[in-house]
């Protein structure tokens, strides 16, 4: 196998059999606004399926790989959802700590203004709200499988 990328497969990453970049300690976070009307959001959860099972079932898996789906999220951001969020820096804090991330704090803004925030949870498990406090904070909710 080449090192070299295929040009004509770079924008078709579409393989699900990441083990050799596993092997080699790689983290991959992928994420998937619910609302994108570019990109069927079930491309990237099938895709994401493809590689658990390839890499042997979710236990294996989680141990490299996460999914975060965010409900209302348009292509590239956007959209009525908790649309800006950063997951350079929980990708980073796995790679050099060894933490995976189990949530990452989406934030929606009106006017300039944080107006909701929610956690992003790693797919399957999906927020839920815990029953008290503000709908509108993350800390009132928790992730977990439907």
């Amino acid at each position: 196998m080449s090192d070299e990328l295929d040009p004509d497969n770079v924008l078709r990453a579409v393989d699900p059999n990441l083990k050799r970049f596993i092997s080699h300690g790689g983290k991959l976070v992928l994420y998937h606004g619910w609302a994108d009307n570019q990109i069927a959001p079930l491309n990237s959860v099938n895709y994401f399926s493809s590689v658990v099972s390839n890499l042997g079932g979710p236990e294996k898996a989680d141990a490299s790989v996460r999914l975060f789906m965010a409900p209302g999220v348009g292509h590239c951001g956007g959209g009525e959802g908790p649309n800006m969020f950063d997951m350079i820096s929980p990708l980073e804090e796995w790679v050099e700590q060894g933490k995976a991330p189990d949530r990452v704090i989406a934030s929606h803004t009106t006017g300039g203004q944080v107006d909701r925030t929610r956690p992003l949870c790693p797919y399957p498990q999906v927020a839920k709200y815990k029953g008290t406090g503000s709908v509108d904070d993350a800390v009132n909710f928790v992730c977990t499988k439907q």
